[in-house]
């Protein structure tokens, strides 16, 4: 190969003085044939064949640009990255290094644009939406300080079209009953529900994406779409621009929420500062396409939303059989229930928050729902000693070390340890606590302290106490006469007439 100075004193040589072949070869020592491939290219400098050298990834090159294509076509969330990418081909035979693999992605995802660019895909149409005619909804993935721990959160943004006001809430799964709970809580702030709703293609809303617009709609959400009344739309796979409205509230909300933000000691609390906050934005970001802020847009739309239903029930259903124990499981968390249904089916329904037991058309007890995500834990067991009750008739003897009773009232606590010193005094407890069953908690609970204070903690003392308060507090019962026994003349308070009949009395003669 010559250099382009080289090149250019032949071509002075040839074209400009016109030398001969012969000459130009003998001055710098190169063939004729090489003279003439140079002058008959006709270019003012030398062309090198490029470089092709051998790579580790040559082999996996196809294999690679496939998977990057497939992930391309699935949503944000879903996607490997690089990182996995390079793991999966380790896993086939693979050895060379992650940058490699990297330049790669980088190379192939930079000849995509500019595909995109080239054929128009990368070219958008800005849209507009009336007053109350649609919503956009989407999760996202944030961290905050919960309890003193670092906690990972699944957060629902929910934004009007229109006036682009929203409404952003934190939960710690992403589950149908979170979708639901945010539904009820964004139409509740927002004041009202629009004509649309638009997501995309997340697995609580649809089944199945089919071709087109087609989708196969989840059950439950069906049902809460129905419930609203509203047309629920979805975006077209890896699409997200046709609900970029809510997508970059998802980006905005990064800086003027989470970062920074202070720490709270429950989920409920932060909620709580959420929709604080994001009421306080409307007032403090301006519209930008009409007059005013955000919720000056927000005041015009209210009225053109349709006026909020009932909140929908949004509970999802299990069947689950009670354990001999009298409990159910649910994500690894034991729930109690009455012992009366031990061994026997049940409907579990869970919501965002709490857990409701039902049975044979009634529902028979609710718990708070704890939600136990550390991997490395055996469970936890959410206990209520009223639904032992039955079984502790029976076996009084397990009061002493039951699971359940160590949750007990603190009265309640101290009857037992002054009981259990006497013999009988472990069904004695049993029958005092059996009194729940057929009065009101509270009043045998005052009872059980107001025995303590006297300091006589016995059964029978306690039995007259609650006598007395419920005796007490329960007015007299209505005194229902007979038909035949009613007055029909009321009589009139006349207090003269007993010196009347004195005085009658005083002139009658009667017999001695």
């Amino acid at each position: 190969m010559i250099d382009v100075a080289t090149l250019s004193v032949i071509r002075r040589w040839a074209l400009r003085e016109h030398l001969s072949l012969r000459e130009i070869a003998r001055r710098t020592g190169l063939s004729r044939n090489t003279i003439k491939k140079y002058l008959r290219t006709d270019t003012v400098e030398p062309r090198y064949a490029k470089r092709v050298s051998a790579s580790k990834l040559d082999p996996f090159a196809d294999k690679l640009a496939g998977w990057l294509k497939t992930e391309t076509g699935k949503s944000r969330k879903q996607r490997r990255t690089v990182k996995q990418m390079h793991a999966d081909l380790a896993a086939l035979g693979y050895d060379g290094s992650y940058n490699r693999v990297a330049a790669f992605a980088r190379v192939w995802q930079a000849k995509r644009q500019e595909a995109e660019r080239t054929t128009g895909r990368g070219t958008f149409v800005p849209l507009t939406f009336g007053a109350g005619e649609a919503f956009q909804f989407d999760w996202s993935e944030d961290w905050a300080v919960i309890g003193g721990e670092r906690t990972k959160l699944q957060v629902a943004h929910t934004k009007l079209s229109h006036s682009r006001a929203f409404i952003v809430r934190a939960y710690l799964l992403q589950t149908h009953e979170m979708l639901f709970d945010a539904h009820n809580h964004a139409f509740r702030v927002l004041g009202g529900v629009p004509r649309r709703g638009i997501y995309d293609n997340m697995k609580t809303a649809v089944d199945k994406v089919r071709r087109g617009k087609e989708r196969d709609v989840n059950a439950r959400f069906g049902a809460m779409v129905s419930h609203f009344l509203f047309e629920a739309e979805f975006c077209n796979p890896a699409s997200g621009w046709e609900k970029g409205q809510v997508e970059k509230n998802v980006r905005d909300s990064r800086h003027r929420l989470w970062q920074p933000m202070p720490a709270f000691a429950t989920l409920a609390a932060l909620n709580d500062w959420l929709e604080g906050r994001c009421t306080a934005l409307w007032r403090e970001i301006d519209h930008g396409k009409l007059p005013g802020t955000v919720a000056d847009a927000w005041m015009q739309e209210r009225a053109l939303l349709m006026p909020l239903p009932r909140p929908f029930d949004g509970f999802v259903e299990h069947t689950k059989r009670v354990s001999p124990t009298c409990l159910v499981t649910f994500e690894r968390v034991r729930y109690s229930v009455p012992a009366s249904y031990a061994n026997r089916p049940v409907s579990l329904r869970v919501y965002a928050e709490r857990i409701v037991v039902a049975a044979e058309g009634q529902l028979l007890c609710e718990h708070p729902r704890v939600i136990d995500r550390r991997h490395d834990s055996t469970g936890h067991t959410v206990y209520d000693w009223r639904h032992y009750l039955a079984v502790l008739q029976r076996k009084p003897g397990a009061l002493r070390n039951g699971a359940p009773f160590v949750e007990l009232p603190a009265a309640f606590r101290q009857l037992q340890a002054a009981l259990l010193k006497q013999p009988g005094g472990d069904r004695e407890m049993v029958e005092v606590l059996a009194l729940v069953l057929h009065h009101d908690e509270q009043a045998v609970l005052t009872a059980v302290e107001l025995a303590l204070e006297a300091g006589v903690p016995t059964k029978m003392h306690v039995l007259n106490v609650l006598h007395r308060l419920l005796d007490s507090k329960a007015p007299p019962p209505p005194v229902t006469a007979p038909q035949a026994l009613r007055l029909v003349r009321e009589p009139l308070a006349n207090v003269t007439r007993y010196d009347d009949l004195r005085a009658s009395e005083r002139k009658v003669r009667h017999a001695s």
